[in-house]
């Protein structure tokens, strides 16, 4: 073999080497950013679990009391009126004046529980309405008054007016599903 078959043999293996270099360097470059992926990914996943660990005894304490405080199931149409019904019989327990009931429309859109929502508007001394919205406000029942507006009586300054949108929350019965 000659010395210029030599350098173009030497030089075609050399040209292979290096093309083959570029190749594995790609191939590894591919690879390198797929792992460097799937690490992240599981970096990511691993945080996210060890956040909901760190939260579950307070998200476990919080199923525990929704277990113990259940609402039975009840129809759409009665909890309303049993609502208002309850709610003017506070107000007259806690000697407040009745000026307005109204029954709002029943919020059915949650897939668990429903909300049926009142209007009460009522006038009386400042303790009787604080006993009243006391008495409204029960979490284990479920109930709770969402809007509050007091303002002062116009005829008499000892009175205060309360207008308040009282809602409880049920779980509908199967029929509604």
């Amino acid at each position: 073999m000659s010395s210029r078959e030599k350098n173009l043999l030497t030089l075609l293996l050399l040209g292979g080497f290096l093309m083959l270099n570029f190749f594995l360097f790609s191939q590894y470059q591919k690879k390198k950013v797929l792992f460097q992926t799937n690490l992240d990914t599981a970096k990511n996943q691993l945080q996210r679990a060890i956040a909901i660990q760190e939260n579950s005894d307070q998200l476990a304490e919080e199923m525990n009391w929704l277990a113990e405080n259940e609402p039975a199931p009840a129809a759409s149409e009665t909890v309303p009126s049993q609502l208002l019904q309850f709610a003017n019989n506070q107000a007259i327990n806690s000697n407040l004046t009745v000026k307005l009931e109204e029954i709002l429309i029943t919020d059915t859109s949650g897939t668990h529980y429903h909300r049926a929502q009142i209007k009460m508007n009522v006038t009386g001394q400042e303790k009787d309405l604080y006993d009243w919205l006391y008495a409204i406000n029960e979490p284990t029942a479920f109930r709770t008054a969402i809007q509050i507006r007091l303002s002062p009586n116009t005829q008499d300054e000892t009175l205060i007016d309360c207008s308040a949108v009282i809602a409880q929350w049920f779980s509908p019965e199967n029929s509604e599903l």
